[in-house]
């Protein structure tokens, strides 16, 4: 807690806390609620090796002012990056859970914010899922971690993945991250928090992501594209297909990686064990 005290007294807003409580939630950072007579914040901390798994802090920074500056994300009030720290205020409302993206208002109000951010201005950095792939499976080779036997099927087939779909039409500010808990309803509008991964990428590897990680049905895919675009096209119900199957692979890499550099309690091989056959068709 001694640096938790020190970063506290470094931002006016947090002086004179009332409570500091963890959050919980957190695999890449430690988080906490922090009270003060300002309001509600949240303190983030970096967790060890977490620019092994392609994590920029400067890069998150900028992302997190970008989506407070178009109205998705929470308000910036301090980075330390002597402290590896991020102080955002506190967003109330109900973190989403897999079920909660069923409800079409939800949805709704998901695809309203995310559009939002990637017809935003443009912000620091490059993301390749496919690349991030690679790189996390170098990792987990690297630190001999013991994986399954159809991960070079996987990957082989990601590379046919990326041939099909060829490059992106235009790169766009992207979250890459769309966990449930990544995305908080207040009933009005969807916030979107944790922009670790965020970087100029393929607005359809979002969507992928969102559909893979909400386990969206078929017709419910239909109805995030149609939100998106207006329109549920064939051709973009198969990019949202391939791209979905491509953020099941990243998780799994994910997991293999942390699996050789995480310290923390969490069983990071079944967790990627568990997306790989995901990703399986």
């Amino acid at each position: 807690m001694d640096t938790i005290e020190r970063i506290l007294r470094e931002v006016p807003e947090l002086a004179e806390p009332h409570s500091v409580t963890p959050l919980g939630g957190g695999i890449t950072n430690r988080n906490y609620r922090v009270e003060s007579k300002g309001g509600a914040f949240v303190l983030r901390v970096a967790g060890e090796d977490t620019a092994l798994l392609g994590i920029d802090r400067d890069r998150e920074h900028a992302c997190a002012r970008a989506a407070a500056a178009v109205g998705v994300g929470a308000e910036v009030i301090a980075y330390l990056p002597h402290h590896a720290a991020l102080v955002t205020r506190f967003v109330e409302g109900r973190v989403l859970s897999v079920k909660d993206a069923a409800a079409s208002d939800v949805l709704a109000r998901a695809v309203r914010s995310l559009r939002t951010y990637h017809r935003g201005p443009a912000v620091p950095g490059e993301f390749s899922a496919f690349r991030t792939i690679r790189d996390y499976h170098r990792l987990a080779v690297e630190r001999r971690v013991p994986m399954s036997a159809d991960v070079p099927r996987a990957l082989a087939e990601l590379a046919a993945i990326e041939r099909a779909l060829g490059p992106p039409e235009a790169l766009r500010p992207c979250h890459n991250d769309l966990l449930p808990s990544n995305l908080i309803d207040d009933g009005t509008g969807v916030r979107i928090i944790d922009w670790e991964y965020a970087a100029m990428g393929d607005p359809f590897f979002d969507l992928g992501n969102f559909a893979e990680n909400h386990l969206l049905s078929p017709a419910q895919e239909e109805e995030l594209l149609r939100l998106y675009f207006g329109t549920a096209r064939l051709p973009d119900r198969g990019r949202l297909a391939m791209m979905r199957r491509v953020s099941a692979l990243r998780e799994a890499t994910w997991g293999f990686a942390q699996t050789g550099i995480s310290k923390l309690d969490f069983d990071f091989l079944a967790y990627a064990e568990q997306h790989l056959r995901r990703f399986r068709p």
